[in-house]
């Protein structure tokens, strides 16, 4: 991810939250350039999530996780277990990011306890003196309190960029919650979280409803995209699917 930022490129990231190997090796072979697992809104357990990040190390994606919550020993096992980058909910402030990113580092730079266990061995030996930096941070900023302490938390040395929640953001500015809102007061408030978090020399990202969303969030300067999950494409294709069918069989009665 770091590389491809380097050279201002765009992250593209599947998004993962039904519990299945086979959904994450299948996703890991179409092209993204890391597959997330949900695992703050999904239904994937611990256990669920190390198969998947099994199936996912036979493929080119990088593993990737939206933590459950903001708490140092589920951040320590989720990385342990294998996730390379990770996505923390609800920042409201510095203090909150702050913690958020020690859990994801060793000592001097944070608290976390040293047995990555899986993470090692898909890693490689050098995981340990490359993690602290090698682990992408991102905060996700999706309430007023958030979006209010902003600029502090991107002070937050070693978080690497801030993450947007589209719908809970909506909800705070009270709009209905969708992931490209027609409202004005909602639209200013992301297009000012890309351009100050642009500004503090980190990356931006947001969750998409698809592609051509997606693309017009690059428009503006996001650099990591999620362009659509498992349970919106399965449940877009089944419904295109059955409403073809239909209108073959009304065009054929």
């Amino acid at each position: 991810m770091k590389s491809i930022w380097a050279r201002d490129g765009v992250v593209v990231s599947g998004w993962l939250s039904i519990p299945s190997p086979f959904t994450a090796e299948v996703l890991g072979h179409q092209g993204y350039d890391v597959v997330t697992l949900d695992l703050q809104h999904g239904m994937i357990s611990f256990e669920q999530m190390l198969h998947m990040f099994q199936a996912l190390s036979s493929t080119p994606a990088m593993p990737m996780a939206r933590l459950a919550a903001n708490d140092p020993t589920h951040i320590g096992r989720v990385l342990d277990a294998g996730a390379y980058s990770v996505i923390c909910p609800m920042i409201n402030s510095a203090k909150e990011a702050q913690a958020f990113v020690s859990a994801c580092r060793y000592y001097p730079h944070g608290v976390r306890s040293y047995a990555p266990v899986r993470g090692q061995i898909y890693g490689g030996p050098d995981y340990f003196p490359k993690a602290n930096d090698e682990i992408v941070k991102l905060a996700m900023v999706e309430t007023r309190a958030g979006f209010d302490a902003l600029d502090e938390i991107l002070e937050v040395e070693g978080l690497d960029g801030i993450f947007i929640g589209p719908n809970d953001l909506a909800i705070a500015f009270g709009c209905p919650p969708v992931s490209e809102s027609d409202h004005a007061e909602v639209r200013d408030a992301i297009a000012s979280i890309c351009e100050r978090t642009r500004a503090a020399g980190k990356v931006a990202g947001i969750l998409c409803s698809g592609p051509q969303a997606a693309l017009k969030r690059v428009e503006q300067g996001f650099r990591f995209v999620s362009v659509g999950g498992d349970i919106f494409m399965l449940t877009q294709a089944a419904k295109n699917s059955v409403a073809a069918f239909r209108e073959g069989l009304r065009a054929g009665a």
